[in-house]
């Protein structure tokens, strides 16, 4: 009885030290605010195809302008948490990828939002990219037209889709 108490013991002691370790040393391969760094992350770090849809809305949904005709949204692990929760807010190092196609299904652009602590606190700390369908940077950074357009939806945390709260 004294070994399963001492390791139960055991076992919630590195649960409460070690998860959170883990949690940290996770977020540690992020890439800072670069559309390229970005762009590798999503493609080979963390391949987003290996991320959940956007709850809801599967592949090819209807889109509009900026975006394409048609929409596949993918949310990374912690941004489908809050969705799912509504928690809100979504987590620093939260990704949302879009890919944005032509009413042919053929991809015409991957556009990005990715929260970066500290970023840029007047836009929600988003990290905004659009890529072409080749990964090309079309368009990276504190992008006044995302920026502009998705102010509309602050309340929402900047995102069309939802709600999140």
């Amino acid at each position: 009885m004294k070994k399963i108490r001492n390791l139960l013991l055991l076992l919630a002691i590195v649960s409460l030290v070690g998860l959170p370790l883990l949690a940290a040393a996770g977020s540690a391969d992020l890439p800072g605010p670069d559309g390229k760094a970005v762009w590798n992350y999503i493609t080979k770090v963390k391949p987003y195809h290996g991320w959940a849809l956007w709850p809801d809305k599967g592949k090819f949904y209807k889109g509009q302008h900026p975006h394409g005709a048609l929409l596949t949204t993918y949310v990374s692990p912690g941004a489908l948490k809050t969705i799912k929760d509504k928690s809100g807010s979504f987590p620093d190092g939260t990704f949302i990828v879009k890919e944005n196609y032509s009413p042919k299904k053929m991809l015409g652009a991957v556009t990005v939002m990715y929260r970066i602590n500290g970023y840029n606190a007047d836009a929600g700390d988003w990290f905004w990219a659009k890529y072409g369908g080749n990964g090309k940077i079309m368009a990276e950074g504190k992008v006044a037209g995302c920026t502009n357009c998705h102010q509309a939806k602050i309340m929402n945390d900047w995102v069309f889709t939802g709600p999140v709260k």
